[in-house]
């Protein structure tokens, strides 16, 4: 009897190192700051993932396998998001979602590549496609080509004279400020400042003084909404009347909240707002999101990330495998797959192929009118 039951044990851990036992779920990691300055985003994302996963699972799963979600808090730190990586890998993720951050998302991402895992991120840092890894994807659009769409509102649409750039020392942020001023000169416009912030600062005051000393027509924030709602707040204070014109990363709704009654009038450019989106696959998740969690996403960046998840597991699908190297090969050859977002189509270095950039104001009600696309 001893012995028959320690044959039996044998071949059963013989069968588990040699993949006889398969997982019985189809793990997905969600890499994002739920928790510091930036929580309201990540929290989004982790909740639209879970909702997606939720309808799948409701549907028979992917492949006859429930999904699993699994979160890791990188708190918008490169730092946390490196241990992250290592965590969601070491869980046997086949595929993460995120990170919210460029920055974040380009410390992860030499961890699940080396693991073959699928990654999907809303960063645009122009240098997250710039390594060559194959299992990457971005499903925004970069630096770069929002950099045009700025330089072409600012310069030949509102035709300001004098142009100061403020960034934080963020990847993002750094590379988008680097990305308008180039642009704007390549249009014979003029920059007359060129600064960054420390991040999380509080007190902008003593950058703002100098700023309104060169006595500029707009300034352009390439940071975050959690400092450019207080900029702007603070520009009115120190009677700095220039423009306010943010990039995408301040499309929050905690922009509002921190810039006040000073947000009236402030421009905003990214891409469409969730509820300008006119598919019905955007329609129909907005509707859920809404009823699930009784309110909407906070921007445009939830839906980014989660119709990356979407993609992903369409990959899978279609090949008809969990295998990340065949989904990843046919990522890479798929044209105009129907997304929450538009048609998806990724170029060879894993970047997504379009923009649609828009200039939005904030009107006094909160709400944002298109003044140029």
């Amino acid at each position: 009897m001893k012995k028959t039951a320690c044959l039996r044990v044998l071949l059963f851990l013989f069968c588990c190192f040699a993949g006889g036992v398969q997982a019985d779920t189809l793990k997905i990691g969600v890499q994002a700051p739920i928790t510091g300055k930036y929580a309201n985003e990540g929290q989004g994302i982790d909740q639209a993932v879970r909702l997606l996963a939720e309808q799948i699972n409701a549907k028979g799963g992917v492949l006859g396998q429930q999904i699993e979600v699994i979160s890791c808090d990188d708190e918008g730190t490169a730092m946390k998001a490196a241990i992250c990586a290592k965590d969601l890998v070491n869980k046997g993720v086949k595929m993460v979602i995120g990170s919210y951050t460029s920055t974040c998302a380009e410390a992860a991402q030499a961890t699940y590549y080396r693991a073959g895992v699928l990654q999907t991120t809303d960063g645009t840092s122009d240098t997250l496609t710039e390594h060559g890894y194959w299992t990457f994807f971005r499903n925004s659009f970069p630096n770069s080509a929002e950099g045009n769409f700025a330089a072409t509102y600012l310069v030949t649409e509102k035709k300001y004279k004098k142009i100061a750039i403020l960034s934080d020392f963020s990847t993002y942020a750094d590379g988008l400020g680097t990305a308008v001023e180039k642009a704007v000169n390549a249009l014979n416009g003029n920059v007359i400042y060129r600064g960054k912030i420390k991040s999380g600062a509080q007190n902008f005051t003593p950058v703002l003084t100098q700023i309104k000393s060169k006595k500029p027509d707009v300034l352009f924030f390439s940071g975050y909404f959690s400092d450019g709602g207080l900029i702007r707040s603070q520009m009115g204070a120190l009677g700095l009347k220039a423009d306010f014109v943010g990039g995408d990363s301040n499309d929050n709704p905690d922009f509002l909240k921190l810039a006040g009654k000073s947000a009236q009038g402030a421009y905003i450019i990214n891409v469409p707002t969730p509820e300008l989106l006119p598919y019905d696959l955007a329609k129909d998740f907005l509707a859920a999101y809404k009823a699930k969690y009784n309110m909407m996403p906070p921007s445009i960046w939830t839906l980014l990330n989660v119709d990356g998840m979407r993609a992903f597991i369409h990959a899978m699908e279609q090949n008809n495998s969990f295998d990340t190297k065949k989904a990843a090969q046919y990522l890479h050859q798929m044209k105009d797959y129907p997304g929450i977002t538009g048609p998806i189509t990724f170029a060879k270095d894993g970047n997504r192929i379009g923009s649609g950039y828009m200039a939005y104001r904030i009107e006094a009600d909160g709400s944002y009118k298109i003044v140029f696309k």
